[in-house]
């Protein structure tokens, strides 16, 4: 269930930033979906991968370069997902620092609805 709302809360957060014109763009609903359902298959397989080559940068910066790997991953998404761009690696920074607010928001209240 917790993994539903967190993809719901992507797909919200994701078409919420491409109508705001954050520099990302979104031709339909549909492909706001279907990049949400990708970012997440993105974060399960190659997220992981990329954080442990990149460990020693991710411990040197204290873990901000975190937040690098976030927007990597953002706009791989953009770019294997038709109908879905990020313009640039600063709209996908801001996107990545939202969605792991809105996640986060969403895990904690998933949390504390379970106690």
């Amino acid at each position: 269930m917790r993994r539903l709302a967190i993809w719901l809360a992507t797909g919200l957060t994701l078409f919420v930033l491409a109508h705001v014109h954050m520099g990302i763009e979104a031709k339909s609903v549909g492909a706001v979906l279907v990049a949400s359902v990708v970012l997440g298959l993105v974060n399960l397989v190659v997220r992981p991968i990329v954080r442990i080559m990149t460990l020693p940068l991710t411990l040197l910066t204290l873990g901000l370069f975190g937040w690098v790997i976030n927007a990597l991953m953002l706009w791989l998404v953009s770019a294997l997902v038709p109908g879905f761009r990020v313009n640039g690696f600063m709209p996908a920074l801001w996107a990545s620092i939202m969605l792991a607010v809105v996640s986060g928001v969403v895990n904690w209240i998933m949390r504390r609805r379970s106690r």
